[in-house]
């Protein structure tokens, strides 16, 4: 059995989208499962849509995600070059086989009647052959005089083609309705149709893996492939990722890139893991799969037919939990630039602050608005601390901080000196017991005194621990103050 060999071929055409990182690690997991060769290839024959440092997005992407290439550029290889533009030639050369044949043929005309052809037949156009009768003194009189020409693809007009793909099955179409597309542009570059072809057999690829709106596509190239007796290759046409049940998703809609998800702080590899399974199910129900765990499990079979739906929720999920079961080491080191970002240059345990959010950390571009209270306490209305599960209102809650902070000053020495989180929830637990109080009635305003936040990471002795003696005492102060001049005697919001 021959070696299987998949490419991916992006265009150079902005950031990768999830649909086209998804076909990367499918073509990339269909070669590694069986021992196969996983080539990377530039399709920048359409200059007019091309973008300046897209191919550096692609190349970190992959990267980013681990998914490594046998061939490609910067790797090399048997059959490189691996970027159309550098092997314009080869595929001029084929064209004209092609000429030869009787399977191609010269086009020269004119913009302004292929517009004019275009407006009276609407939009199924099929380009009229014009050309095709020319005579082999016209052709040679056109290009020794320069005029701009393609050519075309010299498509069967009666009887059917018929393909064959993994996930769809069997379809045959009617050849009339094909269109002779083009196959070389008039700047001399290849059409996307023909340099994949050329390059899919050139490179030995074996599997053709992309997305299914190249399925109306693929006759015209099995009609290049029997007209230059070339063997077919195997294709698995993929079926769309929906935004909804009605919309495809779509970089041209603002639908977000792998590079917008990791600016908005989703890591690697959860997408990864995600959009593995927009598209192919691993039998049962487990959902997650380090890049190795899919290299051994996936399975060609196990591709859907029906489409898949991008859920952004679902996504955030798992994104939570592989952050969750990073280690700490791991998670301070993602972290990082995070807290840097919300609270500069500190004098704070950084590690201590990433214990307290691990576990309650969604997406990494949380983390700056979870903490910047420790660097500065935020202005906040005194109605947050009244709670009706917690049994705090704005007069109880000023009664126990007064207590708390003549607590804190009688104790001083002894707390400084072991200023602990499992000390402080000991120490603020038994003084709740000897006003008669319930514990939350003394934990609950702490911990909105020293936050000033209606929701924070981390109890009151947890953030207290962070703070430290001194601005503890200074932000217990502030909440009195607060609750002595702007509180009243109110039950207040329900929480």
């Amino acid at each position: 059995m021959a070696v299987i060999r998949t490419r991916f071929a992006p265009s150079p055409t902005g950031f990768m989208h999830i649909g086209n990182l998804r076909t990367a690690l499918y073509e990339y997991l269909i070669a590694r499962s069986k021992g196969g060769q996983f080539i990377l290839r530039i399709e920048d024959t359409d200059q007019g849509r091309y973008v300046e440092g897209a191919m550096d997005a692609v190349l970190e992407t992959l990267r980013m995600t681990g998914i490594t290439y046998d061939e490609g550029p910067g790797v090399g290889g048997d059959y490189g070059p691996y970027i159309q533009s550098e092997r314009k030639d080869i595929y001029l050369e084929y064209a004209k086989q092609l000429v030869q044949r009787g399977a191609a043929y010269y086009c020269f005309c004119s913009k302004e009647r292929l517009d004019a052809l275009r407006t009276s037949e609407g939009v199924a156009f099929n380009y009229d052959r014009h050309c095709l009768g020319l005579s082999q003194d016209e052709i040679e009189k056109n290009l020794a005089e320069g005029k701009p020409y393609v050519i075309r693809q010299l498509v069967p007009r009666e009887g059917k083609t018929t393909f064959s793909d993994v996930v769809y099955g069997d379809i045959t179409v009617d050849n009339d309705t094909l269109d002779d597309q083009i196959l070389i542009k008039s700047d001399g570059l290849p059409t996307y149709n023909f340099a994949n072809v050329i390059d899919d057999h050139l490179m030995k690829i074996t599997h053709v893996v992309r997305g299914n709106e190249y399925l109306s596509s693929t006759p015209k190239y099995n009609i290049l492939y029997q007209a230059f007796g070339w063997e077919i290759p195997i294709y698995i046409h993929l079926p769309s990722i929906m935004k909804d049940a009605h919309t495809k998703l779509s970089k041209r809609n603002g639908d977000a890139s792998f590079q917008d998800l990791i600016q908005k702080g989703y890591l690697p590899e959860a997408i990864l893991n995600y959009i593995a399974l927009l598209g192919w199910s691993p039998g049962g129900t487990r959902e997650f799969f380090t890049l190795k765990e899919l290299e051994e499990n996936f399975t060609i079979e196990g591709l859907n037919k029906s489409p898949s739906i991008f859920d952004i929720e679902k996504l955030r999920w798992m994104n939570a939990e592989y952050i969750r079961n990073s280690t700490p080491e791991q998670f301070r080191q993602l972290a990082q630039p995070y807290v840097e970002q919300a609270l500069g240059e500190n004098d704070l345990d950084i590690g201590k602050i990433c214990a307290l959010i691990q576990q309650r950390t969604e997406v990494l571009t949380e983390i700056p608005d979870k903490i910047a209270f420790f660097k500065e306490l935020p202005e906040y209305d005194t109605a947050i601390y009244c709670h009706k599960k917690m049994k705090t209102d704005q007069t109880n809650s000023l009664e126990n901080l007064r207590k708390v902070l003549q607590y804190f000053t009688d104790n001083e020495s002894t707390l400084r000196a072991d200023w602990t989180s499992a000390r402080l929830y000991e120490a603020l637990c038994a003084l709740a017991e000897q006003n008669g109080v319930k514990n939350s009635q003394i934990l609950w305003p702490v911990r909105t005194a020293l936050s000033g936040k209606e929701v924070s990471p981390g109890g009151a002795t947890e953030i207290a621990e962070i703070l430290g003696y001194d601005e503890t005492m200074r932000r217990l102060a502030v909440g009195i103050k607060k609750l002595e001049t702007e509180g009243t005697v109110e039950n207040g919001s329900q929480q």
